[in-house]
């Protein structure tokens, strides 16, 4: 996976997140390494000089975009200036649109084609609301960029069985009180269908096996405990299931990830937020990817937040971002036809 030259290796715009979160950190602990990318970080490059220095991080920065696949001790740097003066740990709304900004220009540069993928480090959005601008999440935003109808889906390789797991959802960023009323049958069924697409299309899946939840405890009992898989899930799966996809379910979640349904699912679809994502962050937190489908570029994240308490301090594990630009470069190989020999 790691071997490129400098014609092929995929063009990605790194953001570098919450200037005063491990953002910056992760950039430059990014910078000791060779990658098969040529890799560009938005960022301020003073911001990024100060946090070198502070980890004691030997590194030259070049300014624009990478003409060449990383060489460890060098970081090309797209300059954006912060708005206020970072100090790390200590949010300032002052430099919410700096952050705003970084996601934007990153994004509208794959749209032109000057990056094949977009890589986010995190972003903190208490504070960017705290600065009057309403942010929901990443995912939602770029959508609005790109016109694109986003599914969130994290991916890890689980230890215990050795396998890979991926959960999409349905819904992402909502209150549990507004979840029910957001699971219908419109957004399943499109949610189901960008899955399934972008297995094919971005994974090289030929034939998608999916596992969809339902939506209640024991999904629903009968109806007993609610009537959402009997009005909405399961009519939703056996009309795509006579389309000719694969999908088992819905299955109760609390058993839904046991070894004979992870051994057969290439994903799963879980209704909301906190149903999914605790068991694949348990199985693979710091080594996991945040993939989202349904746009018209490749963007992919960190499966952790800004980590306000350990910025500037070096203790930061940059797994998962290694893990975000390893799963980038593969879907821009899927996606983009194959190089002229």
């Amino acid at each position: 996976m790691w071997k490129s030259s400098s014609t092929d290796a995929p063009r990605i715009a790194l953001t570098s997140g919450e200037p005063a979160g491990i953002g910056p950190d992760l950039c430059v602990l990014l910078g000791r390494r060779d990658l098969p990318a040529r890799l560009t970080v938005l960022a301020d490059p003073d911001l990024l000089r100060q946090r070198a220095a502070r980890l004691g991080v030997n590194l030259t920065l070049h300014p624009g975009k990478a003409p060449e696949p990383q060489r460890a001790g060098h970081l090309w740097v797209q300059p954006h200036p912060v708005a206020a003066p970072v100090v790390p740990g200590r949010l300032d709304p002052a430099n919410a649109g700096y952050v705003l900004d970084l996601i934007e220009t990153a994004v509208a540069g794959c749209l032109r084609g000057e990056f094949d993928a977009v890589v986010t480090a995190p972003v903190h959005k208490g504070v960017i609301n705290d600065a009057g601008i309403p942010f929901s999440g990443h995912t939602e935003f770029i959508a609005r960029l790109t016109g694109g109808c986003p599914v969130m889906l994290l991916a890890t390789r689980m230890r215990e069985p050795a396998l890979p797991l991926r959960v999409a959802l349905v819904t992402t960023h909502l209150p549990l009180s507004r979840v029910a009323e957001a699971v219908t049958a419109e957004r399943l069924e499109e949610t189901i269908r960008i899955l399934d697409r972008d297995l094919r299309r971005r994974f090289a899946i030929a034939a998608p096996a999916i596992t969809v939840l339902g939506l209640n405890p024991h999904a629903g009992e009968s109806g007993h405990l609610g009537r959402e898989e009997i009005e909405v899930i399961a009519p939703v799966l056996e009309r795509l299931r006579q389309q000719g996809l694969n999908l088992t379910g819905p299955l109760p979640a609390d058993t839904a990830f046991l070894p004979r349904h992870l051994a057969r699912s290439d994903a799963f679809l879980a209704m909301y937020h906190d149903q999914g994502l605790p068991v694949l962050k348990f199985a693979g937190f710091g080594r996991a990817v945040n993939v989202t489908l349904g746009l018209p570029i490749v963007r992919t994240s960190v499966d952790h937040g800004t980590a306000l308490e350990l910025a500037g301090s070096g203790a930061v594990d940059t797994g998962s971002l290694i893990e975000a630009i390893a799963t980038a470069i593969q879907l821009t190989r899927h996606a983009r036809p194959p190089q002229s020999p």
